[in-house]
């Protein structure tokens, strides 16, 4: 299938347009990276605590971010969830996460805890005045049965069978506002066919509904997340390397310097737009990133491939023409691959929820970026490096003559 015909464009005429705009959103990206947003790394690199919460409510994230400065924690992230098809319930989450930079692995578990904490003072409009009361949205199993044991509003007395009695009303509880209402508790009168009416009373009269539940906990370590953040980096450099050679054996060395340069400029804009976005950087996104990597590179070598083959056949043609028209026949394969893969990645980014927004984020830049690349940054790296080379050696820059593998084709 072929969209275009006869295609006429002239790409190296175009190329200062294309260095402009590179140059634009590449400082613009560096800028934001050195003075404004810096690199905003997700808790998977700098270590940390991630909780995700429900509420019995649309959450006021501005609101909940006020509550965790009030209570120290200004380092906090806080990011929602669109609420999807399947779980309506969604759109009334969120994700804290509380970066941690002290070394000791220990300290981390006070994350889960400080959250809590800020949410239960600063955010809930139930909280008690008295912080002694029990939240039943957010207690765990030990704490519920050590609460009752305590009480003992059975008055069954300090032994085993009573404790293990109390354990199996917590487990009830707890099977009642997790398994069958999704985390939260509409009211503690709700608890009346599920508990004890001696236990009810004791709950009604000391404990409270806070409005929201901790569904999952993610705890990374310092030198956890420092491993994986220098992983990620050298698996992106290992893959840029591996790529040069793989064209230096394939084509010249300086189609592979040509290539390599521009998937460095795809990556540097696609990074960038994180940091202008202020958007997390996480395991999953440097997944896209690697993927983009390669599918920048692929239409790049495509592109390399056809210069190469009318090298071989145009022996009087200019670098610049040959590379035009090289450009010009691939670009019916350029569009339909490019295009259709951006619309998938795009309804993704729509349609496919706050979780894989960063990872479908870095697709849409990185395939609208790999794209132009392989046509207004790595082909023109060719012809320049062609016009500086003859100009070296007082030719005429214009020929192809000159070019290695158009001579290797040849042989």
């Amino acid at each position: 299938m072929e969209l275009f015909r006869s295609v006429n464009i002239d790409w190296l005429g175009k190329k200062w347009y294309f260095l402009a705009f590179s140059l634009i959103f590449s400082v613009a990206g560096v800028l934001s990276l050195l003075f404004w947003h810096h690199l905003p790394l997700d808790v998977d690199f700098q270590g940390g605590t991630q909780v995700r919460v429900r509420f019995d409510h649309k959450p006021d994230v501005d609101r909940i971010r006020q509550a965790t400065d009030r209570a120290g924690l200004r380092d906090a992230r806080v990011t929602s969830f669109t609420a999807s098809a399947s779980d309506a319930n969604a759109g009334n989450e969120v994700i804290i996460a509380l970066p941690q930079r002290d070394t000791k692995e220990t300290s981390l578990d006070a994350g889960r805890a400080a959250i809590i904490t800020a949410l239960q003072t600063n955010y809930s409009q139930t909280a008690p005045a008295n912080p002694g009361k029990l939240d039943l949205d957010t207690v765990g199993r030990q704490a519920l049965t050590s609460y009752l044991s305590a009480r003992d509003p059975l008055h069954l007395g300090t032994n085993a069978s009573s404790e293990e009695h109390y354990a199996q009303q917590a487990d009830a509880v707890l099977d009642y506002r997790d398994i069958r209402h999704g985390g939260l508790i509409g009211s503690i009168d709700d608890l009346g066919g599920v508990v004890d009416p001696a236990i009810l009373a004791q709950l009604k009269q000391d404990a409270f509904l806070s409005g929201f539940s901790v569904r999952s906990v993610e705890i990374v370590g310092p030198q956890v997340g420092a491993a994986l953040r220098n992983q990620a980096l050298l698996a992106t450099l290992y893959s840029l390397a591996g790529m040069l050679v793989y064209l230096w054996f394939r084509f010249e060395l300086i189609y592979g310097v040509a290539a390599v340069v521009a998937v460095f400029h795809d990556t540097l804009i696609t990074v960038g737009f994180f940091s202008l976005f202020n958007m997390e950087i996480s395991l999953t996104v440097i997944a896209a990133i690697l993927t983009l990597i390669g599918y920048s590179m692929n239409d790049t070598i495509v592109v390399f491939d056809r210069i190469r083959e009318n090298l071989a056949t145009s022996r009087r043609e200019s670098l610049a023409d040959v590379v035009n028209r090289s450009i010009n026949q691939t670009l019916s394969r350029t569009v339909l691959t490019s295009g259709l893969t951006f619309l998938t990645v795009l309804s993704l980014f729509f349609f496919g929820g706050e979780v894989l927004h960063p990872f479908s984020f870095a697709l849409v830049v990185g395939i609208l970026i790999g794209t132009y690349s392989s046509i207004a940054v790595a082909a023109p790296m060719l012809v320049a490096y062609q016009q500086w080379r003859s100009a070296s050696r007082g030719r005429d820059g214009g020929r192809n003559a000159a070019l290695p593998a158009a001579k290797r084709s040849r042989a």
